[in-house]
């Protein structure tokens, strides 16, 4: 079983390109929307969404997933695989955070540039600065356009709500991961996602590192066959079908 977690800028509909191929390659698949994206309402109470992520695996039946992780989603993704080891068989992580990762002056500068938007009222540019940011030069207008409504439809339902929650993030030891690990970064991306790629194969136990050019920070929407082309690689050496 895999479970496709999404960035922080969009939602579930980020793996509209890679979930039918999965699925013909013969894997049950779950996407979710964490909350305050998508279909999925902002919190209204503290909340960890690892746990919640492990939540639905349990309501699921889901006894050990592989879990495909994008940026935040791939944070998540690397708190569950060191906080319960044995529900996770394999890590994707695409562009991902890392818990405990000391940002860049340049990533502290981007927040600061959003939060000021947002604080104006400057949804718009808010959502222009995400999608000029996160993706590479050579995405086109459709990738771009998605990306604008999913960021736009997050701030909007995240503001919707009475009061703001931050995610709960436990203290976890990547080293702790057992999982094999396929860690992709992007050629275009902010430094501190390629440094987190390249380190990522060297902390984890067994972790493998590819950099795909004329990527930015969501390659699955930027070079969707080349992701796709890569998770069932990946999958089809450590991942049981079915």
């Amino acid at each position: 079983m895999l479970v496709l977690l999404h960035s922080g800028v969009c939602d579930r509909r980020m793996w509209d390109a890679q979930w039918p191929a999965l699925i013909d390659a013969g894997y049950r698949l779950v996407r979710c929307d964490l909350r305050g994206f998508g279909e999925t309402p902002a919190p209204d109470r503290p909340h960890s969404d690892a746990e919640d992520v492990l939540a639905l695996l349990n309501t699921l039946g889901i006894a050990q997933a592989t879990l495909v992780g994008s940026s935040y989603g791939g944070h998540v993704a690397l708190e569950m695989a060191a906080q319960w080891p044995d529900r996770v068989n394999a890590l994707a992580l695409l562009c991902s955070a890392l818990p405990g990762h000391e940002p860049s002056a340049e990533l502290i500068a981007l927040g600061e540039r959003e939060e000021a938007l947002i604080e104006a009222g400057d949804i718009a540019g808010a959502t222009e600065l995400m999608v000029d940011t996160w993706l590479g030069p050579d995405a086109d207008e459709t990738v771009r356009e998605a990306v604008r409504q999913m960021q736009r439809h997050a701030f909007e339902l995240q503001m919707s709500a009475a009061e703001e929650f931050e995610p709960i993030e436990a203290e976890c030891d990547p080293a702790a991961v057992q999982a094999p690990c396929l860690a992709v970064s992007g050629a275009h991306d902010l430094a501190d996602f390629r440094q987190i790629a390249a380190r990522l194969a060297d902390m984890l136990p067994n972790a493998e590192h590819v950099e795909l050019s004329g990527a930015g920070h969501l390659p699955s929407m930027e070079r969707p066959s080349a992701v796709t082309d890569l998770l069932i690689g990946f999958l089809r050496e450590r991942v049981p079908v079915g």
